[in-house]
């Protein structure tokens, strides 16, 4: 990848192998084509090259149980000779990349072309002195110097353009930068166990080599191909990289093909590393993918539909690959409308972060199966779907645009009209060959005005602000334990109504304590004294204990003096082992006796089985089977118990009954989870079916039952009252019995005693949400889900089932927007519905991290709080942007329009708008999407799908705001210059010199914007503008900056700003109309919003537009493929055209601030939630918006 291409590497390689294929037994290709092979095939070839796994483990001169040595120079040398477990990402795009894609935008494409023909004109001089007659082409006041400054208009349209193009590039430029020091730090946080030297121990993925030993769980995700060696039960999602569901089952003697990028679902074992980095299977798609950069585009489609597998995620976590989509999501937030084009933001996501742009791919087919690209379509679309504020937003810059794009033809249609009518029919003139020039030079003039009044009219500065804002809010969540790998999950966080939460380490501490016990018939309410449990008990106990569970749990010394013990591994079997340990005795003895290699047969745990066994051969032949699991499982299966002489006795279903009562329901009353520890011998002859589970696992002999206490965590009841405050229903989720769930549940204020709610089981769940047939029914869901809040003995599918109940209910008129946290691989489906999943970060399993869209490095469940308040910020900075930016356009293109229709020329001239829209667009996105959040934010209920972006109160301001300037402006255009007693600039001839009286304008326009960006930091009509403003340092030094650059574009801008410098007492009447915006905000303050019934809001995501999914899906894809493919300036242009008469509405509603919902009603007919416009009655909607 990156500038390597594969010939080059090879080369190297074969140089190097070269030199030593002495050393080890086996080459570099050798060990490629190996990989390639699947199956028996491979088994077949390794028994012929290399006589058995042992052979090719010493070939690569490792040992099976004891791993390399893990010397420095042996280390170098294999990184030297197999290569590094590194995949080299594609180089980052160059500062003059960003700046061209930058300049690819329409309105930019537009404004340098009428620049370029301004320029040209300027310094065309016609022959001779014809002019005169050309009539009022040329006035008195101009003389020969003014006429040599024809070219500044031009040559500063171009300058502003670069500004522009500039500020845009180092936008992306840093935005790329974050994204990948967000990647390298996920790559240096993901770990995985090798043993080297006789010693399990943890490395960074990088750091792997062939012939290391690594050591595979559950749930882990493969950093590199290796071969099987030994192992238990383990099973395989190889869909990544073979398109194929179904879970791989993995024997050393069958298929003990690993490879990178697969998931562990099932199982543990151990495998050699054979290829790593470039060599392994993923490395090679990546360097397919990556040979080359330009035909990047054909090949990725190529690629994409050959091998769905072609992006399993590289060396990196799977964390890692979506971090890259963010930049894909940067600019999916901005809509139609980021910079540019989306295209190019499309690209610019894949070339970026080459390698992990294409990692996140499996996300998509980490739920199985979607290899077909239309599928992988499909859950890219689920993803890019949800986003509310992007939907909003994407609708309001298209009615914004299209609003611009009629007045600005209506600009220019005027003005072309009336110097026509005026020169040619009033005065009679002829049209002269010789002034063709000077008319030209009229109607590029003319253009230019147009062409700027667009320019203020499409907001530029949104893109970026939602950007910047996210971006910032990412980079601050960090600080509170989120890591957001999809930006726009930041916000839709905000939006939330509902969160299912694990009850495991999420509202717990996940630090398992057994804390009572029942042994020998007696219910101990403590650790019970060692003394006092039989010997053979206790003997039989330790082993249960010690040889089923997994040998990489552990219980470490604690890392500080007087800490706790450190628990490594599985935590309820860290609780069992600790249970040993206060027993006083040791399980370490104990797996030494019988390591890992020796255990005859595994059952792994898993959501089915619900339980855990392991089966070992006793020295004299017979078979002797341990098994632990959920008490009321396990007990089903015992038909006898340890009595208090050790003794086994007879253990019938009555008994049974009697114990779930006596033992069990208090113990999980207490909040505590029971678990059954249990065993049976078998006969060596003959040996018993073990592919029959059922058999095996029946008639057991019940040794213990404990309960493992995991406490709530101190910071955990607040979180949740404060989400319930904010309108957030929370519920569990759990796998734990119903009553230690209930428990749990008060404990952290989920349910308050005497409240009307339900705790149901999965099973009772399942009875009460499907009809005869089996199948689930949305409205018996829809009967059960407002009152649920505890979900115990749930599994992954039952999760799944609820989640998507709750989003696909529409019993509330509000559409559900659900969080769900989650760790274990099984959570995936769910945490991938969900419309923000929260995987844990300490706890998770790399399956779970890859699915969702925020990481809690801290597995806490008051980040989640962090993460609404910041999702709610985010929403609130946007509006308080719009709020700004439209008071700017409305009163810029108004004033624009009017002045040119009345006086022939725009006050404001084409360089001051774009100061005005661009810089102070910039700026004030800067300033206002970087205000900190409060936690006031929590004390209101979510916004919700159809709450609109723009409220009334935010309408009220606007317009009040817009009336203010409008009023002020006007004033100053027709009498300015009787109240100065300056010379008038209206009517002034072509290349006049930059008049008091313009300048005095638009330094009054610059002021009021400025203050009313302090106005615009409150959006619900607080009366306190000024609250919290200095906790906002780039907000006062972006206020200050402005107004100092003001001050410099008045007094030194001159001709290319068409500024004359003001007097002192003019600079104070400027800022003091200014200063009453401030006065006049809280004017419109006192004004209450109930009473202005005929404000409408606007960007709203109307309940008509949520058709259901099913319905549209295809036809929505479609369109909403190509729109993404167009480009935000091509949206405005052609939808502008295609639809005049709503556009005609649209613009008399700016004009008159009347009902916007009657421009809205036609274009809501049929939308999805995204789509802006899609008008059904188009003959084709599929091809709508397509030029």
């Amino acid at each position: 990848m990156g500038d390597m291409t594969n010939s080059d590497f090879y080369s190297k390689n074969q140089r190097n192998e070269a030199n030593h294929a002495g050393e080890f037994g086996c080459t570099l290709q050798e060990l490629r084509s190996l990989m390639e092979l699947r199956g028996t095939e491979a088994v077949v070839k390794i028994k012929e090259t290399y006589g058995e796994t042992e052979g090719l483990c010493r070939h690569l001169k490792t040992s099976p149980t004891e791993g390399l040595a893990g010397t420095a120079a042996d280390l170098e040398k294999r990184k030297l000779i197999f290569g590094k477990n590194f995949i080299p990402p594609k180089k980052p795009k160059t500062f003059l990349q960003l700046v061209w894609e930058a300049l690819q935008d329409v309105t930019l494409i537009i404004l340098e072309i009428a620049a370029i023909i301004s320029l040209g004109l300027s310094f065309y001089q016609p022959p001779g002195e014809g002019n005169e007659g050309c009539g009022t082409a040329t006035g008195g006041a101009e003389d020969e110097g003014e006429a040599e400054a024809g070219w500044i208009e031009g040559a500063a349209i171009l300058l502003s353009v670069i500004c522009v193009v500039l500020v845009t590039a180092f936008n992306d430029w840093s935005k790329e930068k974050q994204f990948r020091g967000l990647q390298s730090r996920i790559e240096q946080e993901q770990k995985f166990t090798v043993v080297r030297g006789g010693q399990v121990i943890q490395i960074p993925v990088a750091e792997i080599v062939v012939g290391d030993i690594a050591q595979v769980k559950y749930g882990d995700l493969l950093p590199a191909d290796g071969i099987f060696i030994q192992g238990n039960d383990l099973k395989i999602d190889e869909s990544s990289l073979t398109g194929e569901s179904d879970q791989v089952r993995k024997s050393v003697d069958k298929d003990p093909m690993l490879l990178s990028g697969t998931h562990v679902m099932e199982g543990s074992g151990r495998m050699l590393v054979t290829a790593v980095g470039v060599n392994s299977q993923t490395g090679i798609i990546f360097t397919l993918l990556g040979a080359g950069g330009e035909e990047e585009e054909k090949k990725d489609k190529k690629v994409d539909s050959s091998h769905p597998s072609s992006h399993p995620p590289s060396a990196t976590d799977g964390a890692t690959g979506a971090n890259a989509t963010d930049n894909a999501n940067a600019s999916l937030v901005n809509g139609k409308m980021q910079d540019g084009n989306m295209e190019n933001s499309q690209n610019k996501a894949k070339q970026q972060d080459g390698a992990a742009a294409m990692e996140m791919q499996p996300l998509k087919s980490a739920e199985g199966g979607e290899g077909d690209d239309k599928d992988k379509k499909k859950s890219n679309m689920h993803k890019k779907e949800k986003s509310v504020l992007q939907g909003k937003l994407t609708k309001l810059a298209v009615q914004i645009g299209k609003a611009g794009l009629v007045m600005s033809a209506i600009t220019v249609i005027i003005l072309v009209l009336y110097f026509a009518i005026d020169t040619f029919v009033v005065n009679k003139k002829q049209w002269l060959p010789e002034c063709t020039p000077v008319y030209v030079q009229y109607f590029v003039k003319f253009f230019i005005i147009g062409v700027t009044v667009l320019v203020v009219a499409v907001p530029e500065g949104l893109p970026l602000a939602v950007t910047i804002s996210l971006a910032y809010s990412v980079k601050k969540m960090m600080k509170d334990n989120n890591l957001v790998r999809h930006l726009d999950a930041c916000e839709t966080m905000g939006n939330a109504t509902a969160i299912c939460s694990d009850k495991t380490g999420t509202l717990t501490t996940n630090r398992m304590t057994v804390v009572q016990a029942y042994v020998g018939d007696v219910h101990y309410k403590e650790v019970p004294d060692p003394d006092s449990v039989p010997a053979k008990t206790l003997d039989l106990l330790v082993n249960a204990i010690a040889i089923n569970s997994a040998y990489t749990t552990k219980i470490l010394p604690p890392e500080k003096e007087g800490g706790l013990p450190r628990q490594v591994g599985n935590k309820t079997e860290c609780g069992l082992l600790g249970f040993v340990l206060d027993l006083k005795q040791d399980y370490e003895p104990v797996r030494n006796l019988i390591p890992e290699e020796k255990l005859y047969k595994v059952y792994t745990f898993n959501s089915v089985r619900k339980s855990m066994s392991t089966v070992i051969k006793m020295p004299d032949g017979s078979f002797r089977m341990y098994s632990k699991g959920a008490s009321e499982i396990v007990l089903k299966k015992c038909s006898r118990i340890l009595n208090a002489a050790g003794e086994p006795r007879i253990f019938r279903p009555r008994d049974r009954d009697e114990m779930v009562k006596k033992v069990i329901e208090p113990m999980a009353c207490d909040g505590l989870r029971t678990i059954c520890v249990a065993f049976r011998d078998f006969n060596s002859s003959p040996e018993p079916d073990w592919d029959n589970e059922n058999d095996i696992l029946s008639d057991l002999t019940c040794i213990c039952v404990v309960g493992i206490e995991d406490p709530v965590r101190p910071e955990v009841p607040e979180a949740i009252r404060k989400c319930q405050r904010a309108g957030i229903t929370v519920r569990m989720v759990t796998g734990d019995n119903i009553n230690t769930a209930r428990a749990i549940a008060i404990k952290c204020g989920i349910i308050h005693p005497g409240e009307d709610f339900l705790c149901l089981e999965g099973k009772e769940f399942n009875r009460r949400i499907r009809n005869e047939k089996g199948e689930i029914e949305q409205e018996r869901i829809d009967k059960i889900w407002p009152k649920l809040r505890v979900l115990a003995r749930s599994s992954p599918t039952d999760k799944h089932t609820l989640v998507k109940g709750i989003i696909d209910s529409t019993q509330v008129e509000q559409r559900q927007v659900v969080a769900v946290t989650g760790d274990g691989t099984n959570d995936g489906p769910a945490l991938k519905k969900a419309d923000v999943g929260f995987a844990m970060g300490i706890a998770g399993t790399d399956v779970a991290k890859e699915a969702s869209d925020i990481i809690l490095t801290d597995d806490n469940f008051s980040s989640i709080v962090k993460a609404v308040m910041w999702g709610r910020n985010v929403y609130d900075s946007i509006s308080k942007f719009l709020q700004f930016q439209l008071t700017v356009n409305i009163v810029a293109v108004i004033v624009a329009f009017t002045g040119a229709c009345i006086t022939q020329d725009s006050p404001l001239k084409a360089v001051q708008m774009l100061w005005v829209n661009l810089i102070m667009d910039t700026f004030a996105s800067l300033a206002l999407a970087t205000e900190p959040p409060t936690e006031a934010l929590l004390l209101r209920k979510p916004y919700g799908r159809n709450k609109p972006l723009i409220s009334r109160t935010m309408m009220k301001n606007i317009l009040g705001h817009a009336v203010y300037q409008l009023t002020l402006i006007f004033t100053l255009l027709f009498v300015g210059e009787k109240m100065f007693k300056i010379d008038s600039g209206r009517n002034a001839p072509l290349h006049s010199p930059p008049s008091e009286h313009y300048t005095i304008i638009f330094n009054t326009f610059v002021m009021m914007q400025l203050f009313n960006e302090i106005n615009a930091r409150k959006i619900h009509g607080e009366r306190n503008v000024f609250d919290g403003i200095f906790r906002n340092p780039i907000f006062c030094t972006i206020v200050l900056g402005t107004f100092a650059i003001q001050i410099v574009i008045v007094q030194f801008g001159g001709k290319p700003f068409s500024c004359s410098p003001l007097q002192l007492d003019q600079w104070m009447w400027c800022v003091f109309i200014g200063l009453g915006e401030l006065v006049w905000g809280q004017v419109i303050a006192t004004i209450p919003t109930s009473r202005l019934k005929f404000l409408k809001e606007a960007g709203r995501l109307t309940e008509k537009e949520e058709v259901p999914e099913e319905e549209l899906n295809e036809d929505v894809e479609e369109i909403d493929h190509a729109e993404r493919e167009l480009r935000r300036g091509q949206i405005l242009w052609f939808r502008g055209l295609n639809r005049i008469q709503t556009q005609i509405e649209v613009v008399n509603t700016f004009k008159s601030g009347t009902s916007f919902q009657g421009a809205l009603r036609r274009q809501s007919s049929v939308t999805s939630q995204t789509q802006d416009v899609t008008n059904i009655s188009s003959p084709n909607p599929r091809r709508e918006g397509i030029p």
